[in-house]
Formats: structure tokens, sequence, C-alpha cells
């Protein structure tokens, strides 16, 4: 089991920066992946970022050079750095890790609202 806790999102105006934290309860090194979602009321929730065990990061487009995403290993946290923020930035944005072996396991976290808007 791999428990899951966002934080870091609030209200901010657009143009601003955000840095959301995932804290795993045990160490990123054996995730295979690590990712952020994000979610609007009645769509599907879309990746945002997703990096693999050997450290290449994927960006969805909407995001790319606004976004970085990063981790630091002494404090099982994984991060997004989310600058120049849009209010079509809106959104539940969740941490995902995955835990690959005879079977796949995807865990998951609570979400944290981040709210673009003047």
């Amino acid at each position: 089991q791999v428990q899951l806790v966002e934080s870091g999102g609030g209200l901010v105006q657009p143009g601003g920066s955000l840095r959301l934290s995932c804290a795993a309860s045990r160490s990123i090194a054996s995730f295979n992946t690590m990712g952020w979602y994000r979610q609007v009321p009645g769509k599907q929730r879309e990746l945002v970022a997703v990096r693999t065990r050997g450290g290449n990061t994927n960006y969805a487009n909407s995001v790319k050079g606004r976004f970085t995403m990063s981790s630091d290993n002494a404090k099982n946290t994984v991060y997004l750095e989310m600058n120049s923020l849009k209010p079509e930035d809106t959104a539940v944005y969740y941490c995902k890790v995955t835990i690959s072996g005879l079977r796949s396991y995807d865990y998951w976290g609570q979400g944290t609202q981040v709210t673009v808007s003047s």
C-alpha cells in the first residue's frame, strides 16, 4: 500500500505560480512511474506530467514550458511547479504512482484544488 498526500493548491491570479507537493508513504525510488493529473467537473481526468523511473518526463502540450515536475528522494516527495498559470489550468490536481511487478498497481492521492482567477 502507498499513501499519497497532495498539498500546495489554492487560489492564484492569472500569470501567477504555485508549487504542488505529493508526499509518499514509502520511497519514491520504488515507483515505476510518478505523475500528475488534473480533472474539472464533467470532464475526464487528464495527464499533466509523468516521469518514469529512468528519469524521462513527459508533459501535456497544454503545460509544456510552464510546468515542471521534480522530486526529492530524501523527502519521498514529488513536486509540480506551475508558472504562468491560466484560468484553464483550474482543476483538482492529483498525484499518481505506479508500481509494476507481476501486476501493476496504481495509487492516487486525494487531490488538491487549483483555482486560477482574477
